[in-house]
């Protein structure tokens, strides 16, 4: 077998070109002897709220965390639903179980794979309290439709933006649609920490005091308690990270759906694949994934080509074994279909366009051979 040529990502050519930036954030927050909740964390959050032209940000530990605590802060009724995707990664459906409550799978849309009205309608209920929207493999849902339907059942949106950061919608980005944006930056993201971190938006000031409390035992002041809370804090050196390479996003952005198009234009329409929907400023590409109809085999013989793929994810929520007390006996075809047949391709800005091509050109090779096999 070849020696991967073409990994499917390779964080540390990613991060080459911040280098001397992170060296240096690291050193300052080294030296500052505070570290904390202190002046990178601030800075961060004012710099993420302005892009957003969001009230209000706050970085916390983990993008799951986020989304737990973004849950947590309403007080919902224990046991009451929140609808999710079906075909979402297990830590948004986690999180509404850690948060107390009882998550709804709805089937996507079968071409966006994301969650729309259509789906929503199908599966809400009167013990409804949220809807918490995935922005799948970088593309949004359309929010305008879900904040009305929302608005019209009196539920709460709460958005995993954990792989859409700075995709949009007439200008709006993911995130600023609902009650609460949660994102993660974790290290793959389009704009990723060196470590776990995650952060979240909101609009509403009491929500946002109380959401700062939470995520710090629940204290506005130091040893007394207001709330029951959490330890989930961003770090003051990834805040820094995070810092040194947020005002690269629209190089990132650009370069992904360049490598996106030129999929496009050089897969075409191939047997045995299914491309997914082109976006525009809607979808950020953190994942270019594509529907196979024998994934084992077209991996293997992108592998033995020197070419690295991923699978985002291998198996549905309802397939998974620590989740059977909440899904067991439930059905999902699409979201099985999915989970079964998805390939993430590699799209990166470790990847060039003529890394692209040659993926490209392996694949057009394989249709080729298996339509005549």
């Amino acid at each position: 077998m070849n020696p991967i040529q073409i990994p499917y990502e390779n964080l540390k050519k990613v991060n080459e070109p911040y280098l001397d930036a992170l060296k240096a954030a690291a050193n300052e927050v080294v030296h500052s002897g505070w570290y904390i909740l202190g002046a990178q964390v601030q800075a961060f959050e004012q710099a993420f709220s302005a892009i957003h032209n969001n009230s209000y940000c706050l970085g916390v530990a983990s993008g799951l965390d986020a989304l737990v605590m973004g849950l947590e802060v309403f007080d919902f009724p224990k046991g009451k639903k929140v609808l999710v995707p079906s075909n979402t990664y297990i830590a948004s459906v986690l999180a509404i179980i850690k948060a107390g409550l009882q998550p709804v799978l709805v089937e996507p849309n079968p071409e966006t794979y994301n969650l729309d009205v259509a789906g929503l309608e199908q599966k809400y209920d009167s013990d409804c309290v949220a809807i918490l929207p995935v922005h799948l493999y970088g593309r949004l849902c359309p929010m305008e439709e879900i904040v009305a339907f929302a608005q019209d059942k009196g539920l709460k949106i709460v958005e995993d933006c954990a792989q859409a950061h700075f995709a949009s919608s007439h200008g709006k980005l993911a995130g600023t649609f609902g009650d609460i944006g949660a994102f993660s930056f974790y290290p793959t993201k389009n704009l990723g920490a060196l470590g776990d971190a995650g952060a979240m938006l909101c609009k509403d000031e009491a929500i946002y005091e109380k959401l700062r409390a939470i995520r710090n035992y629940g204290s506005h002041q130091k040893y007394y308690n207001k709330y029951i809370g959490w330890n989930s804090r961003l770090d003051e050196i990834q805040a820094a990270f995070l810092l040194a390479k947020l005002g690269d996003r629209d190089r990132v952005i650009a370069h992904k759906r360049k490598l996106a198009n030129l999929y496009f234009e050089l897969l075409g329409e191939q047997d045995g694949i299914t491309l997914p929907k082109p976006g525009g400023e809607d979808h950020v590409w953190h994942i270019f994934n594509v529907l196979v109809d024998d994934r084992d085999n077209f991996r293997t013989h992108l592998l033995q080509r020197g070419i690295g793929t991923e699978i985002h994810y291998p198996l549905a929520p309802h397939q998974q074994e620590g989740y059977q007390c909440y899904f067991a006996g439930e059905q999902y075809p699409l979201a099985a279909m999915i989970h079964a047949n998805t390939v993430s391709l590699p799209i990166s800005t470790c990847h060039s366009e003529s890394d692209i091509a040659k993926v490209a050109s392996v694949i057009v090779d394989y249709c080729s051979a298996a339509a005549y096999a």
